[in-house]
């Protein structure tokens, strides 16, 4: 008996779930590609409720068999039975319960096949619109007709269009281009709700300095060596960060700061790019990049922004609201970031993942490169006819977007890191404590060792040599017998060692990383090879491939004439020497005057936490690459009538260059500021960027769309016999021995690299702030 009404039951059960899943998709109305769904239902609906009707009445006869024969067994039992009403009660009160629900069932049957009749109608009617769709000839939409023709024969290629509503029918494909994408005009039979005024957005929540880090420890997660190193290098300076922060701050002087939303996605650490760093950070691999990236996430949260911070494929998918699918479709909803600091694993992940969203949304991107990306590169029209294309570039990003390790060009915007401070007591400390005979070389990795048998035996002469090869059993055979290693160090043993030795020597790799800073901050000189010629991607194999020229241009800086251009050209001698390791003199005498010179610790103020909160401060306040201003309009469009409003530019005192005239009115909304401009004329064999270093400023490129004019040449005393817009990433520029003057058609190939020996470059310069080569003197 238990069995036969657990049967009961279950089969009851099974019905009343049978029947809601026909109820459980979206209402008629709600979608216009469910329509066909729900029509096909609607004779299965009225199955499902004639079945349900009949098992339940064939279920009360059995219950009704059931309890009679209870009645029945009990009444013959006499004594033995002494509950057979209680027996009965549950049985009867079970069929009661069924009679209800059969009622019940009845009458939604009845009512359902009401709606179903109405929904079949206005299906028909709506099946008729669907079918009558045509595609809109509308001149503000030319691209309607062929996407709607790729739409017919690809819409299958990936399951996010269908989870848009895509269904195959032509009013789907016009639907989605015209509500997700926006390549047709909205179809006029569409239920749209009027559109009512929204109100003002709510002011934004104010960034405030943050006083403690554990927050962002927290942020960063676990689970990767990689992750492991940059939280023990925010443990390792939070205090240098947060008395930067309070420095910072009286600066400011409470001046409102909107707090933005940031991602940081690590894409070279993801799985999907391959995540090489992780498993050779306890093995002396380089760890430059993580480093960076370290300080950029201290510099963000202590500023007091708003941070996600990510590490995985699946996390950025789901951070920027990715749909399901290849990575065909636009974003489910806004963006809910207003800036995303990544690399270039993260930017192509991105661009596989966000469809037409990712040049919706690219102006919020900031990209952490190393080594710098040109305009020339950038480009990728530009690149692909001129020969600059590479692996890594043609993104058509603003160039300031790519933020670079050191300052390599002016192109990009300077992010740098952080090398840690010494208080009075403890560079007075390290000063007793120098061992004038004492070397480090630089190189974890026993490869850098192979060949230089010849450097180290000179220096073995005068020095005691130490390393910190990495190994795990044996000692590594590039490494000769006379230096001491000690293995693969962590960071404060590392700067234990800077802090005794008198010379840190460089073997010519790896290039332009953080521990030459790091040793000439601990009071070591920093002795390293010129290269003859300078390394370029024209003639090295590391740089090839690199969306950078670094053109040498005679004396200029920022080309590759040794291991760290930036020791070299910004902090020199005594701190830093760059001599000829083929030849043994000039080595041998470099070590022994060395040994001679007393030197202090040195920091450069901008790789301090200062500096580089100063730096990411004025970035996230003024820099916006959303909001683009156009060129003026090139001699063959401008109308008759148009004038060209006279030139707010004006000859110095001197007459050797331009500066930005008292007399010009009210100056344009730019940073940086405008004041801060001078125009001069470079050498054909000198690139922008060196021309304005000649003249003690910096390349300025933000700057370029006020000197590309035909006035400025005259204003300048410039022959121009004729004036052609050209994309061309020297131009502005004159070739003097035919008098021909060059303008720059494409905004994106302003730059301040290249040169040409035919031409002399118009280049705009500005001056800069001490200590801190990317913010001018009133850029803070």
């Amino acid at each position: 008996r238990i069995f036969v009404l657990g049967i009961g039951f279950f089969t009851l059960c099974f019905l009343m779930t049978s029947l809601g899943g026909q109820f459980s998709a979206k209402r008629l109305g709600d979608s216009p590609f469910t329509i066909r769904t729900e029509v096909m239902g609607a004779l299965e609906s009225r199955g499902v409720l004639r079945r349900m009707s009949d098992m339940l009445e064939m279920l009360m006869k059995r219950m009704d068999i059931l309890a009679r024969l209870e009645n029945s067994t009990d009444f013959h039992r006499g004594d033995e039975a002494r509950f057979p009403l209680d027996r009965f009660q549950p049985a009867a009160g079970l069929m009661e319960r069924i009679q209800a629900i059969a009622q019940n069932v009845s009458d939604i049957a009845i009512k359902v096949d009401q709606i179903l009749r109405n929904s079949l109608l206005n299906g028909k009617v709506m099946e008729g619109r669907r079918d009558q769709c045509e595609v809109p000839r509308d001149p503000k939409y030319p691209d309607c007709a062929g996407k709607v023709e790729w739409m017919r024969a690809r819409w299958t290629s990936d399951p996010c269009y269908a989870f848009f509503g895509v269904d195959g029918t032509e009013c789907s494909f016009l639907i989605y281009l015209s509500e997700v994408e926006w390549f047709c005009p909205p179809l006029p039979w569409r239920n749209r709700t009027v559109a009512v005024p929204s109100p003002p957005p709510p002011p934004r929540a104010q960034a405030a300095f943050r006083r403690d880090l554990a927050r962002l420890l927290e942020l960063i997660g676990t689970g990767k060596e990689s992750l492991s190193f940059m939280k023990k290098r925010i443990r390792h300076l939070a205090q240098q960060w947060l008395r930067a922060a309070r420095r910072l701050e009286q600066k400011l002087a409470g001046r409102q700061r909107d707090q933005k939303h940031i991602l940081i996605h690590i894409g070279f650490l993801t799985e999907e790019s391959g995540d090489v760093f992780s498993p050779r950070v306890l093995k002396g691999g380089p760890l430059g990049e993580m480093v960076q990236w370290a300080d950029i996430l201290a510099a963000l949260f202590v500023l007091g922004h708003s941070l996600r911070v990510t590490v995985s494929l699946k996390e950025l998918q789901s951070h920027l609201g990715v749909p399901p699918g290849r990575g065909n479709c636009p974003l489910t909803s806004p963006l809910p970031f207003d800036l995303i600091y990544t690399d270039y694993h993260g930017l192509q992940q991105m661009k596989q993942h966000m469809g037409l969203s990712f040049k919706k949304y690219r102006c919020r991107v900031r990209v952490i490169d190393t080594f710098g990306t040109e305009p020339a590169y950038n480009h990728e029209e530009y690149a692909t006819l001129r020969g600059y294309r590479t692996n890594w570039g043609y993104w058509n990003l603003q160039p300031a977007q790519f933020m670079t390790m050191f300052p390599h060009t002016p192109d990009n915007s300077f992010m740098g890191f952080v090398s840690e401070e010494l208080n009075q007591t403890e560079r007075q400390l390290i000063k007793a404590n120098k061992v004038s005979s004492m070397a480090v070389v630089y190189g974890k990795e026993a490869s850098i060792w192979k060949g230089k048998e010849k450097f180290l035996a000179i220096l073995n002469k005068y020095m005691e040599i130490h390393g910190t090869v990495y190994y795990e059993t044996q000692r590594p055979p590039e490494v000769p017998a006379f230096v001491k290693n000690h293995g693969l160090l962590p960071q404060h043993e590392f700067q234990q060692l800077l802090r005794k030795a008198k010379l840190f020597i460089g073997f010519g790799f790896p290039y332009e990383g953080p521990a030459p800073l790091e040793a000439i901050a601990n009071g070591c000189v920093f002795l390293q090879a010129r290269f003859t010629p300078p390394h370029s991607s024209l003639n090295h194999e590391f740089f090839r491939g690199k969306p950078t020229s670094r053109e040498a241009t005679g004396t200029a800086v920022f080309q590759v004439s040794s291991q760290h251009p930036y020791a070299e050209d910004f902090i020199g001698k005594p701190h830093v020497w760059t001599v000829d390791y083929n030849n043994s003199e000039e080595f041998e005498a470099a070590i022994k005057t060395i040994m001679r010179t007393q030197v202090d610790p040195y920091l450069p103020y901008e790789y301090t936490c200062e500096g580089m909160l100063e730096r990411i401060h004025a970035y996230i306040q003024h820099q916006d690459f959303c909001t683009t201003s156009s060129l003026p309009p090139s001699p063959k469009t401008k109308s008759p009538a148009m004038q060209s409003p006279p030139s707010p530019l004006a000859l110095s005192p001197n007459a050797t260059h331009l500066v930005w005239s008292p007399s010009a009115g009210r100056a344009p909304q730019a940073w940086p500021p405008v004041a801060s401009l001078q125009v001069w004329v470079s050498e054909p064999q000198h690139t922008c960027t060196e021309t304005c270093r000649r003249h003690g400023l910096v390349c300025e490129p933000t700057f370029f769309r006020f000197l590309n004019k035909e006035e400025v040449f005259l204003q300048l005393s410039i022959a121009c016999d004729s004036t052609e817009y050209e994309m061309n990433h020297l131009y502005p520029a004159v070739a003097e021995n035919v008098h021909e003057c060059y303008l720059q058609k494409e905004p994106l190939l302003f730059s301040c690299a290249g040169y040409n020996t035919k031409y002399r470059r118009l280049c705009p310069c500005r001056d800069f702030r001490q200590g801190q080569v990317a913010l001018c003197r009133d850029c803070l």
